[in-house]
């Protein structure tokens, strides 16, 4: 699950950061309102924990266009503690309001129940579990690579979708990945051959995807 966390305070964004990643979710960091949008658009969010008062473009702003365009769950944290700024930031449209200094198991309890988040995800006999970074069949870990993971992890997260090498390379490698794209395929098929071969689709000249009726 993506989460944005957003804050112009250093400190206190490298800490939520690690938070939020120790418990298996994928995080995009920014240290002010322009980089939160242009990251809203760029990625697929599930979540933005946006704090009120960034330079620019303040957290009440971008939760506003975040929320005309999209499903996405906010929570704004703020250290404001009037009861007129909380009224604004749910007029804005954020679905939970969190006040400084707050316990950061806390906000991410918050978020959990916000995103029905969950560690665990079965597919078929494969369990993908995204706190330990791990892929198991049948209860036994398979030993799968990083990449392996993130590939199984990808492609369940978009069950039901078709994805090309070059949205797997983006997503997987990243955007400044410069190899050859073929590296998708023999990744796949080592994947397979730890995950069985029934699970991934092949959709030639589209792209792969997880076999959603196996669940």
């Amino acid at each position: 699950m993506n989460v944005l966390i957003a804050d112009d305070q250093k400190d206190m964004l490298k800490i939520l950061c690690a938070y939020f990643e120790k418990e298996g979710f994928t995080v995009f960091q920014a240290e002010n309102g322009e980089e939160a949008l242009t990251i809203f658009y760029r990625e697929k969010l599930d979540l933005a924990v946006l704090d009120w008062m960034m330079p620019g473009v303040d957290g009440v702003e971008v939760c506003k266009e975040m929320k005309a365009s999209s499903t996405i769950k906010v929570i704004m944290l703020t250290a404001k503690s009037e009861g007129e700024d909380e009224y604004l930031a749910l007029e804005a449209g954020a679905d939970d309001y969190v006040k400084k200094p707050f316990f950061p198991k806390a906000l991410l309890a918050r978020a959990k129940n916000l995103t029905g988040f969950q560690n665990c995800f079965q597919v078929a006999d494969v369990m993908i579990d995204t706190y330990a970074k791990k892929l198991f069949k049948a209860g036994v870990d398979i030993n799968a690579t990083k990449t392996e993971y993130e590939l199984m992890r990808v492609l369940y997260q978009n069950k039901g979708a078709i994805l090309n090498r070059n949205q797997l390379l983006d997503i997987v490698w990243g955007i400044d990945y410069e190899g050859e794209e073929r590296t998708v395929d023999t990744h796949i098929r080592r994947l397979r051959e730890k995950v069985g071969d029934g699970l991934i689709k092949t959709h030639r000249g589209m792209g792969y995807s997880i076999e959603v009726h196996h669940e």
